[in-house]
């Protein structure tokens, strides 16, 4: 009786053994066709860290019952895998043209491409710069065409405004994103169906406004790329 004990306690963990290797010949493979392509080399990293969190690749110390977190998002779902690989699109495009001030992420609701104020606006002003129009422009001939709704969002820092345009900063967040959708629809030929608008003061900030540089990140303009399933 002991003896079958013994042999069940023994077998009962080699399915752990035999997952391991399976793991460990997946990423083995992965590697091998990255070897063989010209990859960017912090493209490869972030892969091979998505592989490594995603299918339970250990690092050394971890228990196999301690599978790292998973992806952000399900990315065997149609509309996740739409945005990644929309962000991996932005993502060239924006190195490319050497943008600076915006920034992507993906977060379940969809794809933000955010824009500091800086890239738009003069500080307290809802009037787009003339070079904000040309990247307006660059970016409508990469989105016009998606499925997906957009949604520009404004949002300011905690400075309080007063002027006979603005009394508060929910007027200049609202202007301000209402004039991007103006410009996408009216110069850049969106269909008005698919944007809508949304100004949320200084209500949702990024960062902490407790210093100048924080409260300059959260003066900015998100456009989202809503997740299409949602």
């Amino acid at each position: 009786m002991r003896r079958k004990q013994r042999e069940e306690s023994s077998n009962a963990g080699r399915w752990l053994t035999t997952y391991s290797d399976m793991v460990t010949l997946l990423l083995a493979f992965f590697v091998l066709l990255f070897a063989f392509s010209n990859v960017d080399e912090g493209k490869f990293s972030s892969i091979i860290s998505a592989f490594q969190n995603y299918l339970g690749v250990l690092t050394e110390g971890q228990s196999i019952l301690e599978r790292p977190s998973p992806l952000p998002f399900d990315y065997s779902d149609m509309g996740h895998r739409q945005l990644y690989e929309l962000f991996e699109q932005m993502s060239d495009y924006i190195e490319q043209e050497g943008l600076q001030g915006v920034e992507l992420e993906i977060q379940e609701r969809g794809l933000i491409i955010r824009f500091a104020e800086q890239v738009f606006f003069d500080l307290g002003q809802a009037t787009l710069k003339p070079e904000a129009l040309e990247i307006l422009d660059n970016l409508a001939d990469q989105l016009r065409e998606l499925p997906n709704p957009l949604r520009v969002e404004g949002h300011t820092d905690d400075w309080p405004i007063r002027t006979s345009t603005f009394p508060s900063n929910w007027e200049l967040s609202v202007h301000r994103a209402t004039n991007v959708v103006r410009h996408l629809i009216e110069e850049d030929g969106f269909d008005p169906e698919k944007l809508s608008v949304a100004g949320y003061s200084e209500y949702r900030p990024i960062r902490p406004n407790d210093t100048a540089q924080n409260r300059a990140l959260n003066r900015r303009v998100d456009i989202v790329i809503l997740n299409i399933d949602m």
